[in-house]
């Protein structure tokens, strides 16, 4: 029994409430005696039979009220979703010291490569509402920024607050970067075997892998016994590009020239071995169209799940009958001590012999 979003549970209960007249009138059907009193008239005061009706109306309120309780009245969610897409990815993002070169401009008129990625990034992950992302960064080492985590709102706060030398950024372990993410990948209840599923990587580097325990190829030989796709990025320019020199402080002082030494075969090497693809992002607008090649490329669709919410209502109608039913037995209670007889045409309260 149901109407819109509201139902009964123990709809069957409400045949009680039919239980309520039927009781009334087989009191009233009974005899009532009676005791002859002399001048009894004169002790006659009809407000107090009319008073006497109050605890009655309330007490049937009350059951009325407690037996729609028993019902158990709901509020139903009905929360559907027919279909839905959803990916475990991993962004693993370079934080050595030449993503702070500043490509296609003049010296200090432009972002830095970190800075031309970080609102790609961040449309990438609006873009996949439905996925659990997490980001690895790296540099002489790799740390993890976030595991894999739905609330994107809060992965991109973190986004916003990596900068070039939050770790040391002297050297670059690409292998190491990557080793991490495969580690946070690893899900109990979403393996077959030894193959992760529903999962791959993002790697984007400007340089070539110098430090670190594991070599790249040994990452991408883990992710592909593993079954998860490395999306590689190559950022910056070729050839020549301008870096900043820096003091204690962080602040610029002067710019030097560095020539780019980014790995294109190892990169292609690790996306070709995994099932992944390689991208040469070098501005922003490759860097904007790899992101959008990826996120088509893997999409894929779960089984749909559907799932019912509901409000348990009985408190609001269990609470206000038992203080209704309550409050006419403390008001009979108090008649009772103020020497008022019950109503002899109540079909609930049995009370003295009505006198005649």
């Amino acid at each position: 029994m149901s109407y819109d979003n509201y139902t009964l549970h123990d709809p069957w209960w409400l045949l009680a409430l039919a239980l309520i007249p039927l009781v009334a009138w087989l009191r009233g059907r009974r005899g009532v005696p009676a005791f002859v009193i002399p001048f009894a008239a004169a002790w006659y005061r009809p407000s107090l039979v009319t008073v006497s009706r109050l605890p009655v109306g309330i007490g049937v309120a009350g059951l009325a009220l407690l037996v729609g309780a028993l019902a158990r009245p709901q509020r139903v969610d009905d929360r559907r979703q027919v279909h839905e897409q959803g990916y475990d990815l991993m962004l693993v993002i370079d934080l050595s010291g030449s993503m702070l070169a500043e490509d296609n401009h003049r010296p200090g008129e432009g972002p830095n490569r970190l800075q031309v990625i970080k609102p790609v990034i961040r449309a990438f992950i609006e873009n996949r509402p439905n996925d659990r992302i997490g980001i690895v960064v790296f540099a002489t080492q790799a740390y993890t920024l976030s595991p894999l985590t739905f609330d994107h709102g809060w992965l991109a706060r973190q986004l916003d607050r990596i900068e070039i030398g939050v770790i040391d950024a002297d050297h670059t372990a690409i292998g190491d970067g990557l080793g991490v993410a495969l580690t946070r990948l690893e899900q109990a209840g979403r393996e077959e075997g030894n193959r992760r599923k529903g999962a791959f990587v993002v790697l984007l580097t400007d340089g070539s892998n110098n430090s670190g325990v594991l070599k790249p190829p040994q990452a991408a030989e883990i992710a592909r016994a593993r079954g998860i796709p490395v999306y590689t990025i190559g950022a910056g320019k070729d050839g020549y590009t301008f870096l900043p020199v820096r003091d204690e402080r962080g602040r610029t002082v002067t710019y030097t020239q560095i020539m780019a030494d980014l790995d294109e075969s190892a990169l292609t090497s690790i996306s070709e071995q995994t099932g992944g693809r390689f991208f040469r992002a070098r501005d922003a607008n490759t860097i904007e169209s790899a992101f959008k090649s990826i996120d088509q490329a893997q999409k894929i669709e779960f089984e749909a799940k559907s799932y019912v919410l509901t409000t348990e209502l009985f408190p609001w109608f269990a609470v206000p009958g038992f203080l209704c039913v309550l409050c006419a037995g403390l008001i009979l209670a108090w008649s009772t001590l103020r020497g008022q007889e019950a109503p002899v045409h109540s079909p609930f309260i049995s009370g003295p012999p009505a006198v005649s």
